[in-house]
């Protein structure tokens, strides 16, 4: 791979190195493999649910609150050329601060109403344009240097139990310690992220412990609804029957591509999801494939139809002249197993009819990505997780076009696209945890063909750190 070759070359690599090493090294020395020391690493893969003989105790009520700082410093690359909304060659920094209120209430059975907080501060690499594959998944489109406050979700979750074995679920942000049957049917009505509910990775999920690149918190192709800060308003049922789990939701999409506030027509314009999923054991070891389908109706343009309407008037394409009633389809499929007591790895692709503009996630067609966690259990750190993950992403033929006549995207611009390159990312991070409730993670990401632009190759060099606290 590309990626591969450059790093071979290139000596700026050495954060990545250590983090290996320190992999590496306490992978050589590990010792204990005993039924003991394996309890402990099962941390590397949390599971909600537990087999237990008989009721542990629900919670009525509870309260959990976070709080995340990503700073992150962009080296400078040489280019022969910037556009528009190109990713800068200069040498930039970025920060985000976030801070979430996790309060739940459980005031019948089966029945829980969740309410979430937030404030937000960020500064964007290059105001967020450049990247298809973002660096920093705290960062929302409508960030700004001044804090921002809102109520990030407020849902209820109403569970109807069907039978089966006796599955406890731990206390947690947005999860109250309950009871629930392996065979359930789980209603939920509100306002949510959808990553919260589908493709629910256990290893490349969550930006504030996890992967922080957009291109490995889910699938890129999945243009799921959502507000600029990644929020949309909907239902969904989940219907679990012991080792499957058939869930489907409809949701608000945004007024605009890209906006703050949500057409709340759901009738006219919404976002569909439809996903399976199958937990299984491979030689003793839990894993799970998921499968999702989407369909998303929107106020969007067509790229083609934008080309098109350019035509003799000298000026650039515009997609967003060319808005109409339109339907986007796309699928995932995702698998992630434990390869051992303390090692997991995740697989993922997907893709998208991307004739219709990109309108609430990025600007990415089709992408596949990979990546392992390790647990610090064989170094004596059993709290701490090493992970390396690997993505790359492309364009529809459409979308290519579209770019190179030099037409602007939600993220994307070059203002021209003469030599097409997949987007491809490497990034490593070490999630060390000095004390309960304090993780510090340094993050290291290399990306190149920022903006899917060959001759801005780059490499583009990303490090940062992130400091996460919770209770």
């Amino acid at each position: 791979m590309q990626i591969q070759a450059w790093i071979v070359r290139n000596k700026s690599l050495a954060l990545i190195s250590l983090l290996v090493a320190m992999a590496s090294t306490g992978l050589a020395q590990a010792q204990d493999t005993s039924p003991a020391s394996a309890e402990v690493a099962h941390g590397l893969l949390p599971s909600v649910e537990t087999k237990h003989s008989g009721d542990a105790g629900e919670q009525r009520w509870n309260f959990h609150a976070q709080t995340t700082y990503v700073y992150q410093h962009k080296d400078g690359f040489d280019a022969p050329y910037s556009g528009p909304q190109s990713l800068s060659t200069a040498p930039e920094y970025s920060y985000t601060g976030t801070f979430t209120a996790y309060l739940g209430v459980r005031f019948w059975e089966g029945g829980e109403i969740y309410v979430d907080p937030e404030v937000v501060v960020g500064k964007p690499l290059s105001h967020l344009f450049g990247l298809a594959s973002i660096s920093n998944g705290e960062m929302q489109k409508n960030g700004g240097m001044h804090p921002r406050g809102y109520l990030a979700r407020w849902f209820l979750r109403q569970t109807f139990n069907l039978g089966g074995d006796s599955t406890h679920v731990d206390d947690g942000p947005n999860q109250l310690a309950s009871n629930y049957d392996s065979r359930r049917l789980v209603v939920t009505l509100g306002k949510i992220t959808l990553t919260d509910m589908f493709e629910k990775n256990t290893y490349a999920n969550d930006p504030r412990t996890q992967f922080l690149n957009w291109a490995m918190i889910t699938y890129g192709a999945w243009d799921y609804a959502a507000d600029a800060r990644g929020y949309t308003i909907g239902g969904a049922g989940e219907f679990y029957w012991d080792n499957w789990v058939v869930r489907a939701g409809h949701f608000m999409e945004p007024k605009v591509a890209n906006g703050m506030t949500l057409d709340h027509r759901i009738g006219r314009y919404h976002g569909d999801n439809l996903e399976i999923e199958h937990d299984h054991r491979l030689g003793g070891l839990p894993g799970l494939v998921r499968v999702l389908v989407f369909r998303n109706r929107s106020w969007a343009g067509n790229y083609l139809e934008a080309i098109a309407a350019a035509e003799g008037t000298n000026n650039p394409p515009d997609v967003t002249s060319v808005r109409k009633p339109s339907a986007k389809v796309g699928y995932g499929i995702s698998l992630e197993q434990r390869l051992s007591d303390d090692v997991g790895m995740f697989l993922r692709a997907s893709s998208a009819n991307d004739r219709i503009e990109e309108y609430a996630f990025t600007e990415i067609d089709n992408d596949l990505s990979a990546g392992i966690s390790i647990n610090g259990n064989r170094w004596n750190h059993p709290d701490d997780v090493f992970g390396v993950a690997y993505s790359t992403a492309g364009l529809n033929r459409q979308h290519r076009e579209y770019l190179a006549a030099g037409g602007l995207g939600g993220f994307l611009g070059d203002g021209q696209l003469t030599h097409y390159a997949r987007e491809q990312v490497l990034e490593t991070y070490y999630n060390y945890q000095p004390l309960k409730g304090i993780q510090i993670s340094p993050d290291f990401q290399v990306i190149l063909n920022p903006g899917y632009n060959a001759e801005r190759r780059g490499p583009v060099v990303i490090y940062g750190v992130r400091l996460h606290l919770e209770i």
